[in-house]
């Protein structure tokens, strides 16, 4: 069953970064496709495969709208992607993964270190990107039947 979760909020309503926000954590203020966003981190762990090794998906190149390539994900068959949309949520984009990152960096959120985590980025049919939060270290070349983990994000826009 779907979650319903914030849709928008407003720039006054804001909460300093690292406090609670919408069912998770607030990571940062950025911009996607023109419009000021609030990245939000849930404290649901996802695990699974990206999706099906060798199958190009349409629409899941995006390196910043990590929402877009989760429905992108979840239309292709991805269980992950659907198990994030049902929470309300999506898979981080290279650049949500790389705000998360900085985040951990400063202390505001908590990512495990032991394990890569998928981000919705697809770099081949073959393989997606995924980052490892110890270093930050980023990786296109995840086959994407493996199983890594997730941490779903909500992106608010501000008004």
């Amino acid at each position: 069953m779907t979650q319903v979760a914030q849709q928008t909020i407003a720039a006054a309503d804001l909460p300093e970064r690292g406090q609670p926000l919408a069912g998770g954590i607030f990571v940062t203020r950025y911009w996607l496709n023109g419009e000021e966003r609030a990245l939000v981190l849930l404290d649901d762990e996802l695990s699974g495969e990206w999706g099906e090794y060798g199958l190009d998906v349409p629409g899941s190149k995006n390196y910043s709208d990590g929402e877009a390539n989760t429905r992108a994900m979840a239309e292709a068959g991805s269980e992950i992607a659907i198990k994030a949309l049902e929470l309300g949520a999506h898979i981080p984009s290279c650049l949500e993964g790389q705000l998360l990152m900085a985040a951990k960096a400063d202390g505001l959120v908590t990512l495990r270190n032991d394990r890569l985590h998928w981000l919705s980025t697809q770099h081949s049919a073959y393989s997606a990107y995924g980052m490892g939060f110890e270093d930050g270290w980023l990786s296109g070349s995840g086959g994407k039947s493996s199983e890594r983990l997730v941490r779903p994000v909500r992106s608010l826009p501000i008004r």
